[in-house]
C-alpha cells in the first residue's frame, strides 16, 4: 500500500512520460516473452541477419506471421491501456514511449505514443521503401498460399506462431507489390536491428523533461528500453516500476510496485482524477 501511495503521488504531479513493455498486453491476450506468460525458453525470435540473409527463415517467419497476424490484429485494449490514455487526457501523462509493436496504446486513445520498434501493422519494402498495410500483405499472402492450412498451437509476441518444418515448406512469401521484386518486412525493429537514431532522440528528449518516468511491464532486459531509465535516474528523475516480477531497472527506481497493470492503473487513473477518454 506504501508503494501505490508513493506511485499515486508521484503520478499527481504530472508531467510523466510512461515507458511501456509487452507486460501491458498481457491480458490483451498477446503473451510476453519474460514475464509470467513468457514464451523466452521455448522461442528465439527472428533476427534481422538471419530474415534478411537467409530465404528459409524468411520463409518460416511469414508462415508463422501469416498465422499468428490474426490474433494481433484483433486484440483489444485493456483496462490497462485506458488506464494510461486516461492519465493522457487528464494531462498528467505528457508521452507514451512503447516497446510494443501491437498499436494497442493508439487504439485506447492515447495522443501521443512514440512507437519504439515500430508497428506491426505496417510492411516496409526494403529494396523500394514503399510502406503498405499488413492487412494488404495478408490478403495477398492468402491468394498466394490458398492451400495452406496448419494448426496454430502458440502466439509469440512478435505476432508470429510455432510451426513445423514440414508445414513451413509448403509456404510461398511474396514480393514487394510496387516494385515486384523487393524484401518485405514488417515495420518493425528485429533483434539485432538498430532502432532508427531520430526515434530515440525524440525518446532521450521526451525523457529528459519529464518530471518522472513511469515503467509498465517491462523487464527492462533489453538496453533499447532500460537505457531510458539509465538516463532518467542520471539525470535526477524519479523512475517508478510497475511489472510483475523483478526488473533490471529496480535499482533506478524510486517506487517499485509488483502487481498486474490492469488492476493498478485503473485504481491509479481513479485515485489521481482522471477520467476515461471520450470514446473509449
Amino acid at each position: 500500500m506504501e508503494s501505490f501511495d508513493a506511485l499515486t503521488s508521484l503520478v499527481a504531479g504530472g508531467g510523466v512520460v510512461v515507458l511501456s513493455g509487452a507486460g501491458l498486453s498481457t491480458e490483451s491476450g498477446i503473451p510476453d516473452y519474460r514475464g509470467p506468460s513468457g514464451v523466452a525458453r521455448r522461442h528465439t525470435p527472428m533476427t534481422f541477419q538471419a530474415f534478411t540473409r537467409d530465404p528459409l527463415a524468411r520463409r518460416r517467419y511469414w508462415a508463422r506471421s501469416h498465422l499468428g497476424w490474426r490474433l494481433i490484429a484483433g486484440a483489444a485494449p485493456n483496462a490497462g491501456h485506458r488506464a494510461v490514455a486516461a492519465l493522457q487526457h487528464a494531462g498528467l501523462v505528457d508521452t507514451v514511449i512503447t516497446q510494443n509493436v501491437d498499436g494497442l496504446h493508439g487504439a485506447a486513445g492515447s495522443p501521443s505514443v512514440i512507437e519504439l520498434h515500430g508497428r506491426l501493422d505496417e510492411v516496409t519494402c526494403l529494396d523500394c521503401g514503399n510502406l503498405t498495410s499488413r492487412e494488404e500483405l495478408h490478403r495477398r499472402l492468402a491468394e498466394a498460399n490458398p492451400d495452406f492450412v496448419a494448426r496454430v498451437a502458440a502466439v509469440n509476441p512478435d505476432g508470429d506462431v510455432d510451426l513445423p518444418d514440414e508445414q513451413v515448406a509448403a509456404f510461398r512469401p511474396v514480393d514487394c507489390g510496387i516494385c515486384g521484386t523487393g524484401m518485405l518486412k514488417p515495420d518493425v525493429v528485429f533483434f539485432g536491428e538498430t532502432v532508427p537514431p531520430q526515434r530515440v532522440s525524440r525518446c532521450f528528449a521526451a525523457v529528459g523533461q519529464a518530471r518522472s518516468l513511469l515503467v509498465l511491464g517491462s523487464s527492462l532486459t533489453v538496453m533499447s528500453g532500460r537505457r531510458f531509465v539509465i538516463r532518467a535516474a542520471k539525470q535526477g528523475i524519479p523512475v517508478a516500476i510497475v511489472n510483475q516480477g523483478p526488473t533490471r531497472g529496480d535499482g533506478h527506481a524510486t517506487v517499485c510496485v509488483d502487481a498486474p497493470l490492469g488492476a493498478v492503473l485503473p485504481q491509479l487513473a481513479a485515485r489521481v482524477g482522471a477520467g476515461a477518454p471520450l470514446g473509449v
